[in-house]
C-alpha cells in the first residue's frame, strides 16, 4: 500500500484531467447540432462530421502514440505529460468564449489537431509511471486503481454537467485544465531519477529479454531517431505470443467503444430525444457502477481469478450491454444498459497488464505506447465503417427500420475481442527487479 500511496499526486492528476475532459461530453452533442442542424433532433452532416475527426484524430495519433511512450522511456513520464495537457486547454477556452458556429468550427479544427496529441497520451503515460513504480505482481489492482480513479472523475464530471448551464460548463472545464497542469508540473515527481534514467532499448531482433541496453552513447539530440519504426512495432508484436493476442484484443474491443461513443448519442437523440441532461444522467449511472467496481471489486478478485479470466468477464458484459442499447425498446433501457459497467469496465486495465507484465521495466513507454498506437488505428477504422452506418439507419432512407443496427454491429466487433481474450494464453511475466523508486515515493 505504501508504493500505492506514493502515486497520489499522480492519481490527483489524473483525477482533474479526466473531470475537464468528460464533463463536456454531455454538452457538446447540443453544441454540434445546435451549430450544425440547429433546431433538429436528427443530423446526418453531424454524424459524419464527429466521424470525420475522430479519424483524423485517429491516423495522428497511430504515429504520435508509439512515438510519445518511447520518448517518455527516454526523458521521464512528466515531460511527456506536459504536452497534452497544455493542448487540452485550448479547445476547451474557445468554446468557454462562445459556442456560435463560427467559434464552433474553430474549435472543431483545434479539437482535430490537439487531440492527436492529447488523446489517449495522458492514460498512456500514467499506466507507464504505475508499471514504473509498482511490482508486476500488483499491477493489475494498480491498474485497476488507476481506472476507478478515471471513472470516478467521470462522475463527478458528468454530475456537475447536470448542474451547470452549457456555457458555465466549459468555463469550468477551462479552468480545471489549466489547474491539472498547474499541480501536475508542481506536485507530480517523475519517476526517472537522476541517478537511474530510463533508457529506450532498440527491440533486437524481434526478441525482448527483459534486459535494459545502457544508452550512453546515444546523442540526445537525435530525438527523434528514437521514434519506433513498423519493424520495431512489428518485432515487439512477434515477441510473445500473448503480447500479439492483448494487441489484438485492444483493437477489437477499442473498434467498437470508440464506435459506440461516436453513435450512442446521436442514437439516443433521435430514438428518444435525450439531450445534455438525460446524457448526464445515463454517465452518471455507468460511471458510479464502474468506479465501485474498479475500487472496491478488481482488486479483490483480480489477484483470485487473475487479468485474463476477469478480461473476459469485461469483454462478454461489454458485447452484452451494446446489444442492449441496440435493441432499446424504452427510454429506460438505456439507464439499465449503463449498469452493465460494473463488470465491463474490467477489460482495459487488465488488458494493459497483462500487456505490462510482457516487457522489462524500461520498455513500458514502448509497449504502452504500442498498444495505444493499435488503439488509435482502430479509431481510424471505427468512424468509417460506423458513422455512415450510424447516420444511414437513423435516416428516412434506412433500408429497413432497425435504428439501433450501428450499435448491433458495434456489439459484434466487441464479440471478436471477446472471443480472442478467451483463446490467450498469458505467458509468464517477464522477471524484472528494476522497478525505478521516485523521490517522493518514499
Amino acid at each position: 500500500m505504501e508504493k500505492l500511496r506514493g502515486l497520489n499526486h499522480l492519481f490527483m492528476t489524473i483525477y482533474l484531467h479526466n473531470f475537464s475532459t468528460f464533463m463536456v461530453i454531455p454538452a457538446i452533442t447540443d453544441v454540434t447540432m445546435a451549430a450544425i442542424c440547429p433546431g433538429r433532433d436528427e443530423c446526418s452532416s453531424a454524424i459524419y462530421l464527429s466521424g470525420f475527426q475522430q479519424a483524423i484524430v485517429g491516423m495522428g495519433s497511430l504515429v504520435v502514440m508509439p512515438l510519445i511512450g518511447n520518448l517518455s522511456d527516454k526523458h521521464g513520464r512528466k515531460a511527456l505529460l506536459t504536452i497534452p495537457m497544455v493542448f487540452t486547454i485550448f479547445p476547451l477556452a474557445t468554446l468557454a468564449y462562445s459556442r456560435s458556429r463560427n467559434f464552433f468550427y474553430m474549435y472543431y479544427v483545434l479539437r482535430t489537431l490537439t487531440a492527436i496529441f492529447c488523446e489517449g497520451s495522458v492514460h498512456c503515460l500514467a499506466l507507464a509511471y504505475v508499471a514504473d513504480n509498482v511490482p508486476a505482481g500488483r499491477r493489475a489492482s494498480a491498474f485497476g486503481i488507476l481506472s476507478g480513479i478515471g471513472s470516478a472523475a467521470f462522475v463527478c464530471g458528468n454530475l456537475s454537467t447536470r448542474f451547470l448551464s452549457t456555457p458555465s460548463t466549459f468555463q469550468v472545464a477551462t479552468a480545471v485544465a489549466v489547474a491539472t497542469l498547474a499541480y501536475m508540473r508542481f506536485f507530480l515527481p517523475d519517476s526517472v531519477v537522476d541517478d537511474h534514467p530510463l533508457t529506450v532499448p532498440i527491440v533486437p531482433k524481434g526478441k525482448l529479454d527483459g534486459a535494459c541496453p545502457d544508452d550512453d552513447n546515444t546523442n540526445n539530440t537525435q530525438v527523434f531517431k528514437k521514434a519506433p519504426s513498423l519493424g520495431d512495432t512489428v518485432s515487439l508484436l512477434r515477441s510473445s505470443l500473448t503480447f500479439l493476442q492483448a494487441a489484438i484484443v485492444a483493437f477489437f474491443g477499442n473498434l467498437a467503444d470508440v464506435g459506440l461513443h461516436a453513435s450512442m448519442m446521436y442514437y439516443l437523440k433521435a430514438q428518444f430525444h435525450f439531450n445534455k441532461n438525460q446524457f448526464a444522467d445515463l454517465m452518471v449511472i455507468s460511471g458510479i457502477a464502474g468506479t465501485i467496481s474498479q475500487l472496491l471489486i478488481m482488486p479483490l478478485l483480480a489477484p483470485v481469478i487473475g487479468e485474463a479470466r476477469l478480461l473476459s468477464i469485461g469483454l462478454f458484459f461489454n458485447c452484452a450491454h451494446m446489444i442492449l442499447y441496440s435493441v432499446a425498446w424504452a427510454s429506460w433501457v438505456p439507464y439499465a444498459a449503463a449498469m452493465f459497467s460494473v463488470l465491463f469496465v474490467f477489460s482495459h486495465p487488465c488488458m494493459r497488464t497483462i500487456v505490462s507484465k510482457q516487457v522489462s521495466s524500461c520498455e513500458q513507454g514502448k509497449a504502452q505506447g504500442c498498444i495505444s498506437g493499435i488503439c488509435q488505428l482502430a479509431n481510424v477504422v471505427s468512424p468509417l465503417v460506423f458513422s455512415p452506418l450510424t447516420a444511414l439507419f437513423l435516416s428516412d432512407k434506412a433500408p429497413f427500420h432497425f435504428p439501433g443496427f450501428s450499435i448491433m454491429c458495434i456489439g459484434f466487433a466487441s464479440m471478436i475481442a471477446f472471443v480472442q481474450s478467451v483463446m490467450m494464453r498469458v505467458a509468464p511475466p517477464i522477471s524484472d527487479g528494476r522497478v525505478s523508486n521516485c523521490h517522493s515515493l518514499a
